[in-house]
């Protein structure tokens, strides 16, 4: 279904949110509160449960929870994605249509990846097709080799991107944007950069805009690039670019998701610890990111 849902064309820049833990347990209040800044901020939307809201940490219940606050407390003009993906096709389909029924705007839903050697194109076709045609709400496939160790052929892209229920892609992956891109060609098919490093490359390219961790801490640098981008103001967003380059390498490059809690909580958000076995930042890695944070301008 590309019908209503899709008049809320992809574009823009969306907070891949992190999911904030006290004493390890999910804290309800501390997403409340960073929603509500996010709802203040120029961001087009909010993915949640998704690698940075370390979704593979989080029950059910709790998943459901947290998306609950997030569609109470957004701005009207934020649409929302959710991560939807499980190992099997039914699962998948089951978690979704949950979801699609509390109001989300698309379903994102990653590569299944633990058989890897059966997961062929075919495989991965049969998979998003089967998923697609069974739900209303739209699809977004979700291409993150850092993660799963699965890389999406730009022949599975070409095959889904025709779908009339899949709307476009997260790509979190380095050196195929391009290649995505052109396979979607002639459809209504939108790429999102799944991290600030490649975004203005891939904006040159023809995406569509970027699902990056940065903007959990800094909402408003990204949309600025984003924005001077498509203003034609291509040396300024060119500077930025190589300002939040840096800072991304230092937070997230080095760091990972705890990196990013830390550059949330030095930026005025709550961060705070991830869940275990993930463990937090030692002194000098929070120091470190302090410094990249002034580097790059940024209070």
């Amino acid at each position: 279904m590309r019908g209503d849902q899709m008049s809320k064309k992809l574009s823009g820049i969306f907070a891949p949110i992190c999911t904030p833990f006290v004493d390890q347990a999910v804290s309800y209040p501390q997403m409340t509160s960073n929603m509500r800044k996010y709802r203040e901020s120029s961001l087009a939307g909010l993915f949640v449960l998704g690698s940075n809201g370390e979704s593979k940490s989080l029950s059910e219940a709790e998943k459901l929870k947290l998306l609950e606050i997030v569609l109470a407390e957004k701005a009207g003009h934020q649409s929302v994605m959710a991560g939807t993906g499980y190992e099997s096709t039914g699962q998948t389909i089951a978690f979704s249509k949950k979801v699609a029924e509390m109001g989300v705007d698309y379903v994102s839903v990653v590569t299944p990846s633990y058989f890897k050697k059966s997961l062929t194109d075919e495989a991965m076709i049969g998979f998003y097709t089967d998923v697609a045609d069974a739900l209303t709400v739209p699809v977004l496939l979700y291409n993150a080799p850092g993660f799963t160790g699965m890389t999406l052929s730009s022949k599975v892209i070409a095959a889904l991107a025709r779908h009339p229920n899949i709307a476009g892609m997260k790509d979190s992956s380095t050196g195929n944007m391009s290649s995505y891109i052109q396979a979607g060609q002639g459809s209504d098919f939108s790429v999102l950069s799944g991290t600030i490093s490649t975004l203005f490359t891939a904006l040159a390219l023809g995406a569509a805009g970027g699902v990056v961790s940065l903007a959990n801490a800094f909402p408003e640098p990204p949309c600025e690039l984003i924005e001077r981008f498509n203003a034609g103001d291509l040396e300024g967003a060119k500077r930025l670019h190589y300002r939040l380059f840096a800072l991304n390498q230092a937070v997230s490059g080095s760091h990972g998701v705890a990196g990013v809690k830390c550059a949330m909580d030095l930026a005025g958000f709550y961060g705070g610890d991830p869940r275990k076995p993930l463990l937090p930042l030692k002194a000098e890695g929070k120091e470190s990111i302090r410094k990249a944070i002034a580097a790059a301008g940024l209070p």
